[in-house]
């Protein structure tokens, strides 16, 4: 059965989220966008806040309400195009973490999972979780084989219960688009389907296992990056089986007990991983929260959670990397193109106007230490900027720069004096030189040789078929503009409107003729009949033209 006809009885739930919106302070959205039937008596008129902490309140709200609207909050904290930069700056700290449930219903997933009973599969396995989140939790267990593993194991009922939540979004989704006149411009079911693709493929613990398998062979000879190997033969669709990383991880790090220079070389190998992930492998790791960061006794660092990465096309990469350069060199000039490239859309005539706002932005930032630096504030004014110049970001770079803000909280709490730039620089510089290599270059020469080869070879076919179609006379040119509809349905309005003209203008001479000439016949108030008669059908007509013409709003 479809969720949204799985939804119609949820009614009651929805109204309990009302309640404990209008309990956050969000009650006058409701009252204000006909939704109060939804609040129930105790909750009408519950509150007047002021909307000025209302970023803190959504989050507090998305926290009271569950693990589902608490990633759904994530989500919204990447869709900076239709959340206000201060709401986004709260939503960025949402955090995934409930109680663990008991190790009888792990005891049972397990078991259906892997068709084997615990003791068989595991010499042992903790009972005490090393981890908890809302749609799993990860325990410490022993192979028969003596290698020490994570066995992350679904919540029972994970699936039917986001299943339900996801019903009451597209629910809510639909109440929003028919009642809230402010979200006009937006479609909320569009972003209840991204996030719905999203969640369900965190729920597929198979598609994270090969997730952690190419993270793995991406770094596979870099000793400073360890990537946990998926033990397949101990893993499903909600058993993932991971080898166990020894190491602390970065939220518990005691920063205290840590050198100056210890806590600088974590935060710069964080910066240089993400960096490399980005710039030359084009596939990511979209979570770089501190629990899923460890420091191995190596010093080297381990990562894990891959149930969310973003990809990145060659093309992709190859844009974002010259960006970058042009950031790390200070040519600021060059941002708007680099912008255009990767797909950012403004319009042609606030480039000036972009590029100053860029300029002061970059000197405002530029050189400054983080400990001097605001995260919140950095968030809200590049989000303002958006917002300001109505830029349109593309869709597949929303993941990337929720990665990079993540990155930047972390780093910020790990070594406040860290400058990325300090970073960046070098990076730059090697990715530049990388780019001239005589066998990249040799490869990116390849490429475009048989791209240019593949359009030489189908351009006679493509020629051929256009000149039997002149022959045949089927050829159609198609001509599309946005605005050529309204301008054919404004000429029809004007002709209409001139033609009823033209009537009434011809009945009012043609009865003013007759009243002059016609002599004979019958009169009413002194007009001859007919004369009378076609004075009162131009007036109707003209009336009608009058009442039309004001209705639109427009002579």
């Amino acid at each position: 059965m479809p969720i949204e006809q799985r939804a119609s009885g949820s009614l009651g739930r929805l109204s309990e989220i009302a309640q404990v919106a209008t309990r956050h302070g969000f009650g006058y959205v409701f009252n204000r966008n006909r939704l109060g039937d939804l609040l129930g008596r105790n909750g009408r008129g519950a509150d007047d806040t002021s909307p000025s902490d209302r970023g803190r309140r959504l989050r507090e709200m998305l926290e009271e309400l569950g693990p589902t609207f608490v990633k759904f909050g994530q989500l919204l904290s990447t869709r900076p195009d239709v959340v206000p930069p201060d709401i986004v700056a709260e939503l960025r700290r949402l955090q995934d973490d409930v109680s663990p449930i008991a190790f009888a219903s792990v005891r049972e997933v397990i078991e259906n999972e892997l068709d084997l009973t615990l003791e068989r599969a595991f010499l042992e396995i903790e009972e005490t979780p090393v981890a908890a989140a809302s749609i799993g939790q990860v325990h410490r267990a022993l192979l028969p084989d003596g290698r020490v593993v994570a066995v992350k194991v679904q919540r029972p009922g994970a699936r039917e219960r986001i299943d339900s939540d996801l019903g009451l979004l597209y629910q809510a989704a639909k109440l929003l688009r028919e009642r809230v006149r402010a979200l006009e411009f937006m479609d909320p079911r569009e972003i209840v389907d991204e996030f719905a693709r999203s969640i369900r493929l965190e729920l597929d613990y198979a598609h994270e296992a090969r997730n952690a398998e190419a993270f793995r062979r991406n770094f596979a000879a870099d000793e400073e990056v360890v990537i946990p190997k998926v033990v397949r033969a101990y893993s499903s669709a909600r058993v993932l089986t991971l080898e166990y990383l020894e190491g602390t991880k970065v939220a518990d790090l005691e920063l205290e007990a840590l050198s100056a220079e210890e806590r600088r070389t974590i935060a710069q190998r964080m910066a240089e991983t993400w960096m490399t992930m980005v710039f030359r492998h084009g596939f990511f790791h979209s979570d770089p929260h501190p629990a899923n960061v460890f420091v191995l006794p190596t010093g080297a660092l381990g990562l894990v959670d891959f149930g969310q990465a973003g990809k990145l096309t060659h093309e992709d990469v190859a844009r974002a990397t010259r960006l970058f350069v042009d950031v790390a060199t200070e040519n600021v000039e060059a941002l708007p193109r680099r912008l255009r490239e990767l797909g950012v859309r403004y319009a042609p005539e606030r480039e000036p106007e972009l590029r100053a706002e860029l300029q002061m932005l970059f000197d405002r930032y530029y050189g400054a230490r983080l400990s001097d630096v605001d995260p919140v504030q950095v968030i809200r004014d590049v989000f303002q900027l958006i917002y300001a110049l109505n830029l349109k970001l593309p869709s597949r770079f929303v993941m990337l720069d929720k990665a990079i803000a993540t990155l930047a909280s972390v780093t910020q709490e790990v070594y406040p004096d860290f400058n990325v730039f300090e970073v960046a620089r070098p990076y730059a510089r090697r990715l530049l030189a990388d780019r001239f290599r005589p066998r990249v270059v040799a490869g990116r020469t390849r490429d475009e040789a048989l791209a240019l080869a593949s359009v030489a070879r189908d351009l006679p076919y493509q020629l051929s078929d256009v000149l039997e179609r002149m022959r045949e006379g089927t050829l159609q040119v198609r001509i599309e503009n946005p605005g050529i509809d309204e301008i054919d349905e404004h000429l029809d309005q004007a002709s209409n409107r001139l033609s009823v003209a033209l009537v009434v203008a011809g009945g009012l001479v043609g009865s003013a003729i007759i009243g002059v000439f016609a002599d004979e016949g019958p009169h009413v108030a002194g007009l001859h009949f007919l004369s009378f008669l076609g004075f009162v059908l131009s007036g109707a007509f003209g009336l009608w033209l009058v009442w039309g013409i004001a209705r639109h709003g427009r002579l």
